[in-house]
């Protein structure tokens, strides 16, 4: 199985892109769409496109495995059911401040994605630790 980072941006316009830093069947993968969501989408017909035409000369396939790293205006429009304001209290980040970077108002630097990286972590394993007693 080959692991493969995809990036995934907003664009100026408002729309969102995602691509591979790596070739996945001899070529770079890329979609867009109107969201996240829309763009994964594109990206996955992209990826059945260049595994055809992969089989069609010949190649052998192999799976695929995808990781996802996303600017702030994507992250939060993807995982829009988690509260802006509550991770920024959370990562100790000004809330109004991360309700910008979030809109692409303003420009997060390299420590604030870090508190925001290990805040994000921190609630993943929380979550992974959670369970419903019925």
């Amino acid at each position: 199985m080959e692991k493969v980072l995809v990036t995934i941006s907003q664009a100026p316009d408002g729309s969102y892109w995602c691509h591979t830093e790596s070739d996945v069947y001899g070529s770079g993968l890329n979609g867009a769409g109107a969201s996240v969501k829309e763009a994964k989408a594109d990206l996955m017909e992209c990826l059945e496109e260049a595994k055809a035409d992969y089989i069609e000369n010949g190649c052998d396939i192999y799976e695929v495995d995808f990781s996802y790293q996303y600017d702030l205006q994507s992250f939060f429009e993807y995982f829009s059911f988690l509260n802006v304001t509550d991770i920024a209290k959370r990562a100790g980040i000004n809330p109004s401040l991360m309700r910008q970077y979030a809109r692409g108002i303003k420009n997060a630097g390299e420590k604030t994605y870090a508190r925001l990286s290990g805040c994000i972590g921190e609630i993943a394993k929380e979550l992974q630790a959670a369970s419903f007693r019925v």
